[in-house]
């Protein structure tokens, strides 16, 4: 017997630390989740024989290898939908796996399905092997079969996980090619100021030296001219400055003073604010209803929705209406406290509670929001449009102009 440190969270939601005595690593998870815990980490410590140690490393270095590709979403996403299909087919776990081995090309996902067939081969759940493997298979998930198991509707549970899965996907593309095209306008517009201060300007300055005769240039062509001078004088120098000034960005925004002042940036700025909101609110909603109605009990459900947030104000607003549903309270109640949540979502998930069908409603306020970021979306790129080519426009109309006044002194001159 060796012993094994374990963090878990109970039904509660809390976070419970400790050690138990076990042959292996699995029979350590086994254990854990026999005292009604959810074991998130399991590592080999306190008077653990050598031996021990060393398969306990071996199987954290195989669940996180390096070989083959990465595996992206979209990949465990087919993985999700199709095991879902092969077991309501009436196909046996452990065979439905061994079909997805045989047909995975990613090499990396194919030893990780490997693995798992093997723990389930020796007796654990489907969930204990998915444990093993956290980079890959997420607490969501882990959670969600794991509910599934225990109410002996795998099949259900993993139908409605690649479901939430595909529209969470669905929400994402949507916003990154609204992004694409702003991002374009940008580089070209980068581009073509790039190529006039370092290409054009020159040329135009040795014409006004020799034309000139050293006089003086307007204010506004000296400030183009200087600008340019630095740039093909200091190329190395600009770079430099360009990426300590993204460098010095990434570390603010990994503090959290920098952090937080970004996300409330994200949320307070005109018609971004309001897509990131409803990003937020459809994600949370959706994986909240989405446990719930697999059979998660809900102070592990906000415990777990909290995780998937990236932005701290839903965090800490999450935070405080698990203590409060802890304590006794609805869910309704104080999520109306929260300023973050709009009353209309407040107002459906209190019906969702009255009527015993809160995990339906919670996953109709998701669609809702999801049709409300569609149009967010494409309201923020009509803005956008209109905007950078006027940006565009100011700027490169700024050089143009800088750089004919001299040629009207110069016309001045030669007609004089």
């Amino acid at each position: 017997m060796a012993k094994f440190k374990y963090t878990a969270i109970d039904q509660n939601g809390k976070q419970k630390t400790g050690s138990i005595d076990a042959e292996s690593q699995d029979d350590a998870s086994s254990k854990v989740s026999a005292m009604g815990l959810m074991p998130t980490n399991i590592t080999a410590g306190g008077g653990s024989s050598a031996k021990t140690k060393k398969v306990a490393k071996a199987k954290g270095k195989s669940g996180g290898m390096n070989f083959g590709k990465v595996i992206k979403p979209e990949e465990l996403t087919t993985f999700t939908r199709q095991l879902a299909t092969l077991l309501q087919a009436g196909l046996p776990l452990l065979r439905a796996i061994e079909v997805m081995i045989r047909q995975e090309k990613n090499l990396r996902f194919k030893e990780c399905l490997e693995q798992i067939a093997d723990q389930v081969k020796s007796g654990n759940t489907f969930s204990d092997g998915l444990l093993q493997h956290p980079k890959i298979f997420d607490r969501l998930f882990v959670n969600m079969i794991k509910a599934g198991e225990a109410g002996g509707v795998l099949d259900v549970v993993l139908s409605r996980l690649a479901g939430f899965m595909e529209k969470a996907q669905r929400t994402k593309k949507k916003v990154k090619s609204a992004m694409v095209y702003p991002i374009v306008v940008v580089g070209v517009a980068v581009s073509i100021v790039v190529l006039l201060m370092v290409v054009v300007v020159p040329k135009f300055q040795t014409i006004f030296d020799d034309m000139l005769d050293g006089a003086a240039l307007p204010g506004p062509t000296q400030l183009v001219v200087g600008i340019s001078n630095f740039l093909r004088d200091n190329i190395f120098i600009s770079l430099g400055l360009i990426a300590a000034l993204v460098f010095a960005v990434k570390f603010a925004l990994r503090t959290d003073i920098g952090s937080k002042a970004f996300n409330w940036c994200a949320i307070n700025l005109p018609k971004i604010g309001d897509l990131v909101s409803k990003v937020n609110i459809a994600r949370i909603t959706r994986t909240f209803g989405t446990l719930l109605s697999s059979g998660v009990p809900i102070l592990q459900a906000i415990t777990i929705t909290k995780d998937i947030t990236g932005n701290i104000f839903y965090t800490n607003a999450l935070t405080r209406i698990h203590d409060s549903v802890r304590d006794g309270e609805s869910l309704s109640a104080p999520m109306g406290r929260e300023k973050v949540f709009p009353d209309m979502v407040t107002s459906m998930i209190d019906v969702g509670e009255e009527t015993g069908e809160l995990s339906q409603m919670l996953n109709r306020v998701a669609d809702n929001y999801d049709e409300d970021v569609d149009n967010a979306v494409a309201g923020i790129t009509s803005i956008i449009e209109p905007v950078m080519i006027v940006f565009l426009a100011v700027v490169v109309g700024f050089i143009v102009i800088a750089l004919f006044l001299p040629i009207v002194e110069i016309i001045k001159q030669l007609t004089g």
